[in-house]
């Protein structure tokens, strides 16, 4: 990035509904797709780079994420990014800069991140939900979710609750903490009946949270055994554990950066 040298750290948030994920792709609409286009509108050139700390699924939404711009020129930061977010679709917002030097890495220096799993149980939710909450059922048992979580605390192989890409041969990842308690009253999820399952790690494999959640939810409804969810985590077979949940109950909730 020689020839960019002017770098700075945005921190982002989004819905991730309308978007097939943050990575850019050909022929759909992504995250990154949509801010490379605004910022050439606002620079009115394309000499610039945009990475992304996490690269967040199709559906999956995001509260305090982050990512790096390579410049050409030195801006003015805060109208750049007062311009951008003008120019940026409503279900996109950024949130503030700050300047990085060139030793930055906003993939290496990551020292954690933490996504919370948004659900509702008992009657189904209103549709105008749906996009930022799944339903887990009619009758969960709440407890027997807490007590299960528990298992994924600390250093485990998640091949059986990753999707699985030829680039990763390093299955393990550390859980530092799980939380599971009540959502209601959060301005984003107002129904009484709304949970969180929260997973804070130094890291997290291809739909890990979606297929972790899923098991929590099929103890919780009596589908799966505490003993099985816990078996799996010891057991080397590739084969996937259980399904993924759905992809809008997921949020990116904070990006953890070093000396940040």
């Amino acid at each position: 990035m020689q020839t960019r040298p002017f770098s700075y750290l945005i921190r982002i948030q989004y819905l991730g509904l309308r978007y097939h994920g943050w990575q850019v792709q050909k022929g759909v609409k992504t995250v990154q797709g949509t801010l490379e286009r605004v910022f050439r509108y606002v620079l009115e050139h394309e000499d610039f780079t945009v990475l992304g700390s996490s690269r967040t699924d199709s559906g999956v939404s995001c509260l305090n994420g982050a990512f790096v711009i390579y410049l050409r020129e030195e801006p003015e930061i805060s109208l750049l990014i007062q311009t951008v977010n003008e120019h940026l679709p409503t279900d996109i917002r950024l949130l503030g800069a700050v300047r990085v030097d060139r030793n930055f890495n906003v993939i290496q220096d990551v020292v954690k991140k933490r996504y919370g799993y948004y659900f509702s149980i008992g009657p189904k939710p209103h549709p105008f939900q749906s996009a930022s909450l799944a339903y887990g059922g009619a009758q969960v048992d709440l407890e027997r979710m807490w007590e299960a979580s528990a298992c994924f605390l600390g250093r485990h192989d998640f091949r059986r609750f990753c999707t699985h890409s030829k680039q990763i041969e390093d299955f393990v990842r550390e859980i530092y903490s799980v939380e599971l308690c009540s959502a209601a009253g959060e301005s984003l999820w107002p129904v009484v009946s709304t949970y969180v399952f929260r997973v804070e790690g130094n890291g997290f494999l291809m739909h890990q949270v979606r297929r972790m959640a899923a098991a929590l939810l099929m103890v919780g409804r009596g589908e799966l055994s505490i003993n099985a969810l816990r078996a799996a985590l010891t057991d080397p077979v590739y084969s996937p554990f259980c399904p993924k949940a759905p992809a809008q109950g997921l949020v990116l909730e904070e990006v953890v950066l070093k000396n940040l």
